[in-house]
């Protein structure tokens, strides 16, 4: 049965993403992948199980975790509005 594993996996460069390539194009039962640099995120579909993805994908010393387990981003803190001031002369 196919199964779908969404991981986030921290690479910074594209030796990274080959590492990744490499050990998913070796693992029995991987039917295709797919690797999402920018968002950090891996897509392994095939007859495969869940925790031997995230091992082998471990292996590549990246950090790795579930997609659904991975924190999620903390959004930047919003800008103070602007705030006007008025001049005011005492007299």
């Amino acid at each position: 049965m196919a199964e779908t594993v969404v991981l986030k996996v921290g690479m910074s460069c594209q030796g990274c993403v080959g590492a990744v390539k490499r050990v998913l194009g070796k693992m029995e039962g991987v039917e295709t992948f797919d690797i999402d640099f920018d968002q950090q995120k891996v897509t392994v579909k095939g007859s495969v199980q869940r925790e031997a993805v995230l091992q082998t994908v471990s292996k590549t010393g990246k950090k790795t975790a579930f997609w659904e387990d991975a924190p999620a981003p903390v959004p930047a803190p919003a800008e103070p509005e602007a705030k006007t001031t008025e001049a005011v002369s005492v007299a």
